[in-house]
């Protein structure tokens, strides 16, 4: 699937066999659905052979894949803070973090609603699961609401900080008569209080920049009716907006996930899509299943072009934005429908100040049991080394990799 069909039948056999092996995309044709990226070539790394078996994997993952360890439905399941807010807090902004998502409805991993604020697939710490927001309308509403030309929402805002700032004021005073862990509870709300308002100060102080970067969203991505397709391509202005005026850093976008009924697709716009039959091959609409997936991916990398393409346009320093970006995307449950985490392939775009020796490559790392072969673990214990935390490994480590060392970066793709 991620195979550029111009490699020889030397290369397809390696594939075949899933032997290791690096080749430069300079000169080859990109698969079909990533076609929307092939301008991009050039900083673009397709990354196979890392498996993640000890992960949760299948119907459903939770933040599993973004935290390296078995979890469920039950924040005790959550071991540990997920890759993206480690990055998150190596590159400090106002919000820290922003999380979007075209929430599932059915299936083992249910939300209520797809357009409010529900529990998202990354974690901030140990049973301290991330909330995303699940319609472009309301991210806008709540990232941009401090630069709000909307009287209520203004009115809304001040209400909001005077009130943060009473309650702060009198938890200073309640915890002075406390003691004991009575006391510590009081305490630590407060500081949680505090560091709302710490955080709202911070943008305040940014209002200026924050307002001509509040993205203008077509009136069709504020629809509680949105379909799939533009729910995503609203998300991914807010994600741009979020980004471009400094809110925060790192963004994590899940663009779908199996309990999701897909909306808006090319051909059967008005069917809603159950992607578990996708998974078992079944044609819906006069569309097989093949083609549906294609399809879905294909818009996929339309937003991944539309992310970095603006990116690209942006002046920062001596260069541009996408120059100090990185983006990732990845499926959440590994290979298949019902995956056994033997495999989670990757497609990275990278700008020119990039950490990490990738770029305009293809790299399939050794075979599952093989000597060499690397963990979702090593991945991101590479790409948080390389960015400044220095750790042994991230993750949990897989029991079934007999004699082969789990720990540590992938020496390959590091610099120098």
């Amino acid at each position: 699937m991620m195979v550029p069909p111009t490699f020889d039948d030397a290369l397809k056999e390696k594939e075949r066999r899933k032997e290791a092996y690096e080749v430069d995309l300079d000169g080859h044709t990109l698969p079909e659905w990533m076609s929307p990226i092939a301008g991009h070539v050039d900083n673009l790394t397709i990354l196979q052979g890392l498996s993640g078996k000890m992960c949760t994997v299948g119907h459903h993952s939770w933040c599993s894949s973004l935290g390296v360890f078995k979890a469920n439905e039950r924040v005790s399941s959550i071991k540990w803070a997920t890759v993206d807010f480690e990055l998150a807090r190596l590159f400090p902004s106002p919000v820290e973090h922003v999380e979007l998502a075209c929430f599932p409805l059915g299936g083992g991993n249910a939300r209520g609603s797809l357009d409010g604020i529900a529990t998202g697939f990354s974690a901030r710490g140990p049973q301290q699961p991330n909330y995303a927001y699940g319609s472009p309308r309301v991210a806008l509403e709540e990232l941009f609401k401090s630069v709000s030309t909307d009287k209520t929402a203004r009115t809304q805002y001040e209400l909001d900080r005077r009130l943060l700032e009473f309650v702060s004021g009198n938890e200073d005073k309640l915890a002075t008569d406390l003691y004991g862990l009575e006391r510590s509870k009081v305490t630590n709300y407060r500081d949680s209080i505090e560091t709302i308002r710490k955080r709202n100060r911070k943008i305040d102080a940014m209002a200026d920049v924050i307002r001509e970067h509040v993205p203008e969203l077509d009136p069709k991505y504020l629809d509680t009716d949105v379909n799939t397709f533009d729910r995503q391509r609203g998300h991914t202005e807010v994600l741009l907006g979020s980004l471009i005026s400094g809110l925060t850093n790192v963004v994590a976008f899940t663009v779908d996930e199996l309990g999701h009924s897909y909306t808006g697709i090319p051909g059967i716009e008005g069917t809603k899509v159950n992607m578990h039959d996708v998974g078992h091959g079944k044609t819906i609409g006069g569309l097989t299943a093949e083609n549906i997936r294609s399809v879905c991916r294909q818009h996929h990398m339309t937003l991944v072009d539309q992310i970095v393409t603006r990116l690209k346009s942006v002046p920062e320093g001596d260069g541009t934005m996408f120059d100090n970006t990185m983006l990732f995307y990845f499926p959440d449950g590994g290979e298949t429908h019902h995956s056994h985490g033997l495999e989670f392939p990757f497609v990275v775009l990278a700008g020119d100040n990039a950490k990490l020796d990738i770029g305009r490559r293809y790299i399939r790392l050794p075979n599952y049991g093989d000597v060499g072969h690397k963990t979702l673990g090593n991945w991101y214990t590479t790409i948080l080394n390389a960015y400044g935390k220095s750790i042994d490994h991230f993750g949990a480590l897989d029991v079934g990799l007999k004699g082969i060392d789990q720990t540590g970066p992938i020496e390959q793709l590091m610099l120098g």
